[in-house]
């Protein structure tokens, strides 16, 4: 089984089997010692870091707006996903957001210490005038910032 790991994967110390990969943008991320050493024990058993292709990384942003989830995803959840989206594989992460976009894509995934997420598509609510709308753009009626709620 294909792999995709998120940066929780590298600071846990748990067992992970089949073909592991990882995105640049994960890479970068680790900065302590930990999660060095665990990269390096991976990546001497065949953990392969590849950067994913600019059409899948489009289809995430797209998706990911679609579902509610663009604002809260980083870089580096982008490449994960893209990832795993290019190479049909599952994704290891315990972020709730990509695994929901994940979810979208009917692309497995896996937390390592959390809950599974469920699938949901997110909404915005004013907190200043209760008016919902589709994205997280500053209210058109009175200016506040609408905040996620599930739909």
């Amino acid at each position: 089984m294909r792999r995709v790991l998120d940066a929780t994967a590298f600071f846990v110390d748990m067992p992970l089997e089949g073909e592991l990969f990882t995105s640049p943008r994960v890479v970068d991320e680790l900065a302590d010692a930990r999660s060095r050493c665990r990269l390096e024990a991976l990546s001497a058993a065949g953990l392969r870091v590849v950067s994913p292709g600019q059409d899948s990384i489009r289809r995430v942003a797209q998706v990911s707006a679609t579902s509610g989830d663009a604002g809260v995803l980083s870089p580096a959840d982008r490449e994960i996903l893209a990832l795993a989206l290019e190479l049909s594989a599952e994704v290891v992460s315990d972020d709730f957001a990509v695994q929901n976009v994940a979810h979208h894509f009917g692309i497995p995934a896996s937390p390592l210490q959390q809950r599974r997420a469920k699938k949901r598509v997110w909404r915005f609510r004013c907190p200043g005038c209760g008016r919902y709308s589709d994205g997280p753009e500053e209210c058109p009626v009175c200016g506040a910032i609408p905040k996620r709620t599930i739909k």
